[in-house]
């Protein structure tokens, strides 16, 4: 099916059907997980970029300039500015916090969808349903990859000194056998005069594994611990 001069009533329920069924798929991945850009909101996105482009279809049969216009109807326009005003969505949904990034692959997600109800309103069924099993491909089956990727993670440890500063290659040689590293970060002194050292804590692990447990069991057996809190990453 491609992008015939009058479409009929079965042609346009074809396309918005397969457009609702790709854009549950992908958004019921997303609202599992607890992500935005969810069930309703791919669907709602990939209605809006199959109408539009419906539409498109509908006019082609309209002349696009008569003898005494000046005008131009571009009938590719109507879909291109659905395609950019998602764009400025996806950007919307973009954060950034520090060194936390948020909302990257919601945007993607967004983007992706707009361009598969693009193809199912226009007619290549084939071309959608190609690009929502790429898009499932890689929003579910490379998720399992992409946990399991070794990455470096970071954390902030304040550890409670009565006497003596604690050095930073005293923390190092305590953890480096289980593959973390400490820096120094900065020292303060309470109303108690008792220290309190960061440190920032690096080491690299597939997102699987979890928090590090075993480097806090450690820590607590040779010093006074006042916090360990890990530093956010990018989330989705």
């Amino acid at each position: 099916m491609m992008m015939p001069l009058h479409p009929t009533w079965q042609d346009v329920a074809i396309r918005l059907a397969l457009t609702v069924v790709a854009g549950a798929i992908i958004g019921f991945n997303r609202s599992v997980r607890g992500h935005a850009a969810g069930l309703r909101t791919t669907i709602l996105v990939g209605l809006a970029a199959a109408v539009a482009m419906i539409q498109a279809n509908i006019l082609l049969s309209v002349g696009g300039k008569t003898s005494d216009s000046f005008g131009v109807m571009d009938l590719m326009r109507l879909p291109l500015g659905i395609l950019t005003g998602v764009g400025f969505i996806g950007g919307g949904a973009i954060l950034r916090r520090g060194d936390l990034v948020t909302g990257v692959t919601t945007a993607a997600t967004l983007w992706v969808m707009t361009v598969i109800g693009l193809c199912f309103g226009g007619g290549q069924l084939g071309l959608g349903a190609a690009a929502t099993l790429l898009a499932v491909v890689t929003i579910w089956a490379l998720w399992w990859v992409d946990i399991r990727i070794p990455r470096e993670r970071r954390a902030m440890l304040a550890i409670m000194s009565e006497s003596a500063t604690v050095a930073a290659p005293e923390i190092n040689g305590l953890i480096a056998p289980l593959g973390y590293a400490a820096r120094f970060r900065r020292e303060s002194r309470g109303s108690d005069q008792r220290r309190t050292v960061w440190f920032e804590i690096s080491w690299t692990r597939p997102e699987r594994t979890g928090p590090p447990l075993e480097l806090l069991a450690l820590l607590d057996q040779h010093f006074a611990v006042a916090s360990f809190e890990l530093t956010p990453e990018a989330r989705h």
